[in-house]
């Protein structure tokens, strides 16, 4: 017997003992999960979903957290100007060995839901593990506030100054701990690369040439 199952976007035709990479899931390795979005059971007797399979199921195990192969981005723009890029990127995806395909009573198994990391449903799993409660410790004495990860320590430059720059993303590259025009100088395109793909700025930095701006503001 063999079902397609549907996670991340991907379609994948699967069999009890089978070893399966999909991306990544919000599950730790030794865990069962469960793929309820079955387009096809296959067998003796085929069924095809409209567009699901009524109480079907894929249940695995979770084997280990990966990462897929290095896919290289390369740009380059021809212009007066022009510039080039590259870029690396390894998915992150997780290792599974499928156990079992039921063909009905998926919703009365009790299994964990397989749930995709990067979705809605599984931010608001692992933000739900963040906010257990802790056990409850004796009251201390009031503390004086303390300066929060974002404020800027003394010595700092003022990054707004640089092209596109305002109190958010501030506030995300102090948080990353850059804080002068010297730090921000001295990237080479490797830094500028992982700077850009750690806070999520999509090329902001290279379009809008903060290092040049900051080799001069440097300068004074």
């Amino acid at each position: 017997m063999f079902a397609v199952l549907k996670t991340g976007g991907k379609q994948y035709k699967v069999q009890s003992g089978d070893l399966l990479r999909v991306e990544k899931l919000a599950a730790d390795a030794g865990e069962k999960v469960q793929f309820n979005e079955i387009l096809m059971l296959g067998g003796d007797s085929p069924v095809v979903g409209a567009p699901l399979v009524d109480g079907a199921a894929v249940q695995a195990e979770v084997i280990d957290q990966v990462k897929g192969d290095k896919v290289i981005n390369f740009v380059k723009r021809r212009r007066k100007h022009g510039s080039q890029r590259t870029r690396g990127h390894r998915q992150k995806l997780t290792l599974l060995r499928v156990t079992e395909i039921l063909d009905k009573g998926a919703d009365k198994t009790g299994v964990k839901a397989a749930i995709g990391a990067g979705s809605v449903a599984g931010v608001a799993v692992a933000a739900a593990e963040a906010k257990k409660p802790a056990k409850a410790k004796p009251a201390a004495k009031a503390k004086p506030a303390a300066k929060t990860k974002a404020e800027a320590p003394a010595g700092s430059d003022d990054l707004k100054k640089l092209s596109g720059v305002g109190p958010a993303l501030e506030k995300k590259l102090v948080e990353a701990g850059v804080t002068t025009f010297a730090q921000i100088a001295a990237w080479t395109e490797a830094d500028v690369a992982e700077m850009d793909e750690k806070l999520s700025f999509k090329g902001r930095i290279e379009r809008e040439g903060w290092v040049e701006q900051a080799k001069d503001l440097t300068k004074g």
